[in-house]
């Protein structure tokens, strides 16, 4: 082959489209395993290096993704939900394995931050982690979607959200954490967060506990239910209401981890043992989970595979790719606060 070999020869040694090769040399999940393989290896034997910077601007690609943090409420000075800190690494080292770099920033979510990303040519789409009351901060996803932006959020799968979301099943998570809880000989579970449908990953998390107790023919007490955001300080307060409302309970499901290790606080300042007088259960699986005395059972979410999905649904996007919502799977990740070893 004379001169310098292009993705059509490629296509033609390979039998497929020109598109079809150049999703594959962006490692799109379009293309399947073996269809990469085969394209990936002729392109080596033809010695085919990508043109990074012609390819963006054939395609009018600034070849960067941009990710925005929400600002949490946080003991140190990161503000940034250490759930989300776990996710970090693994929306990096996707990115890096399809040639983008990331952009990462807060939400300025007094001004319209969108304009600074996308609608300015910085970076050809935004991924959203956290968002706080998600009926105040809806109205900024549908100007997203009316700007046509191409973006891809953190959150609860449901069929009004606007645009597209990847999210775990929260549902499922509460059952099965209070199933434990109701298998450890628990029957008054008190649940620590916001159910409502200004907090849908809670509120799902909630209706998900509800199903388990119903299952076992228990009904939902609702004193046993207090508001919480996810911070250390927002449990505290709600453990402690709990406490000072006098009603019975022997165990807690909090909404998420840091919900959890609030209460945890609480309750041995109120002279309240965990697990022996009150079981304890939280949701995320943050890095502080399996290091607290005792351990902290909860529910495991994949940030990894996350990850992968944000950055691969976003870049579907921005390459015009049909996209969907999904949801991943959990699993319990069972410690010393529930009783278990």
């Amino acid at each position: 082959m004379k001169g310098k070999a292009t993705s059509l020869d490629i296509a033609h040694l390979a039998g497929v489209s020109q598109p079809t090769v150049s999703r594959a040399l962006r490692g799109s999940p379009m293309v399947n395993e073996e269809t990469r393989k085969r394209i990936l290896a002729i392109a080596e034997q033809l010695n085919y290096k990508v043109d990074k910077n012609a390819s963006n601007l054939r395609r009018q690609h600034s070849g960067t993704l941009a990710l925005l943090f929400f600002e949490d409420p946080t003991p140190d000075e990161s503000a940034i939900n250490p759930f989300f800190l776990s996710m970090l690494g693994s929306i990096t080292r996707a990115c890096a394995l399809r040639g983008y770099d990331l952009l990462i920033s807060f939400q300025q979510l007094s001004n319209d931050w969108q304009a600074d990303y996308e609608d300015s040519k910085k970076a050809d789409g935004i991924i959203l982690l956290g968002y706080g009351d998600y009926l105040e901060s809806r109205s900024r996803l549908e100007r997203l979607v009316e700007q046509g932006t191409h973006f891809v959020r953190w959150g609860a799968v449901q069929p009004d959200t606007p645009g597209v979301s990847i999210g775990c099943d929260n549902t499922q998570g509460g059952h099965d954490i209070t199933a434990h809880l109701l298998a450890q000989g628990r029957r008054r579970i008190a649940f620590l967060g916001h159910a409502s449908n200004h907090y849908p990953e809670f509120f799902e998390r909630y209706l998900g506990h509800r199903q388990a107790l119903e299952a076992a023919g228990i009904a939902t007490d609702d004193a046993l239910q207090i508001d919480a955001i996810t911070t250390e300080q927002s449990g505290y307060e709600a453990a402690s209401a709990l406490l000072e409302h006098g009603a019975a309970f022997d165990a807690v499901f909090a909404a998420s981890d840091l919900i959890a290790v609030g209460a945890m606080k609480a309750l041995r300042e109120h002279g309240r043992h965990v697990p022996e007088d009150v079981a304890v259960a939280g949701f995320d699986d943050i890095p502080l989970a399996s290091s607290m005395n005792p351990g902290l059972s909860t529910v495991q979410q994949d940030t990894k595979l996350a990850g992968t999905l944000l950055v691969e649904t976003l870049l579907a996007l921005v390459n015009g790719e049909p996209v969907e919502s999904q949801t991943i799977p959990v699993r319990l990740a069972l410690r010393g606060s529930t009783g278990s070893k």
